[in-house]
């Protein structure tokens, strides 16, 4: 089977927030996702919604063997079972999270569909915390 790289950015900013993203971490590397790189923690302000509490996320490349949109379930099995209840997409809005795991970028792959764009622009272009997440996650020597 081949081995796909992925880039994969994680926030938490409900409850022991690095604790959260530690658990889905090991829930991703529990279901065959090898991680090869990752940042430290960064904390940030909510991007596009107002909230009080502040996020903790961390960047990360995995090889997988899985497809980008089996990727796509795995992600969500492992964020409904840390207990999100509402995706950003589906409720066409976003609020505090207790785990977000979002596909960046899949080899050099671009991919369209209702359930997931690769690469995920707004990561790559428009979140000044995600660019520096990525731009650690790049220099970081294995």
């Amino acid at each position: 089977m081949s081995q796909h790289n992925a880039l994969l950015l994680l926030g938490s900013n409900l409850g022991d927030t690095e604790k959260n993203l530690n658990c889905a971490l090991k829930r991703l590397e529990d279901s065959g996702c090898q991680i090869i790189k990752k940042t430290g923690f960064h904390f940030s302000a909510p991007v596009e919604f107002s909230s009080s509490h502040e996020f903790c996320n961390v960047a990360v490349y995995v090889n997988t063997v899985l497809s980008p949109l089996k990727l796509l379930e795995l992600i969500k099995k492992i964020e409904t079972e840390m207990g999100r209840t509402n995706d950003s997409l589906a409720a066409g809005k976003y609020e505090d999270r207790i785990i977000d795991i979002d596909i960046v970028k899949f080899r050099n792959l671009v991919f369209h569909s209702e359930l997931l764009q690769i690469p995920h622009k707004k990561h790559l272009f428009e979140r000044a915390f995600s660019q520096v997440l990525i731009s650690e996650l790049n220099q970081t020597v294995e």
